[in-house]
């Protein structure tokens, strides 16, 4: 079974997944370090994923019961169950700006959080009955760690379409 953690950059799914007692693929490594990217995107100075050669680096990985990945990106992958983890977009802008990531980059992040882009994503990708949206704005990391650990022993429900933070968009 492999289960996807995924979310807008700054969401807490490093943070959350490093508190695991398992396995994590940690897929932004992954990239980096094997090179599975088809160049930078020069405007946000980013590597630009090659999905389908992360597709088949992972599948070449040794079987396992249980496999956790966890990126921005992995709900592009084939997953059983989708954690989506949110933030609130004023929580999210004050954790990127403390990575000191640039304004550009962190508008463009608190928008796609206020918008559930992907959220959205993830359940066109594997269907709603597979997602599960866990809101990490006032939780702390183990206490997220903990609801990820519900979702793969299957004790929560998928619950896509809990979180909404369209509130927050200026029209």
């Amino acid at each position: 079974m492999r289960i996807a953690v995924t979310g807008t950059p700054g969401t807490g799914k490093t943070t959350a997944t490093e508190r695991l007692d398992r396995e994590v693929v940690h897929l932004n490594d992954r990239i980096r370090a094997e090179g599975l990217d088809s160049g930078t995107d020069e405007r946000r100075g980013s590597l630009v994923a090659d999905m389908d050669a992360v597709a088949a680096a992972l599948d070449d990985r040794e079987s396992r019961e249980i496999e956790l990945v966890e990126s921005h990106l992995a709900h592009r992958l084939p997953a059983d169950r989708v954690v989506v983890l949110r933030c609130h977009p004023d929580e999210l802008g004050e954790r990127l700006a403390a990575r000191d990531e640039s304004e550009e980059t962190i508008a463009e992040n608190r928008e796609s959080e206020a918008l559930d882009v992907i959220l959205s994503e993830a359940v066109e990708e594997h269907g709603i009955e597979n997602v599960y949206e866990i809101d990490a704005t006032e939780r702390d990391p183990a206490a997220v760690a903990s609801e990820i650990e519900r979702v793969v022993a299957g004790e929560r429900e998928p619950s896509a379409g809990t979180v909404s933070f369209l509130d927050t968009v200026s029209l």
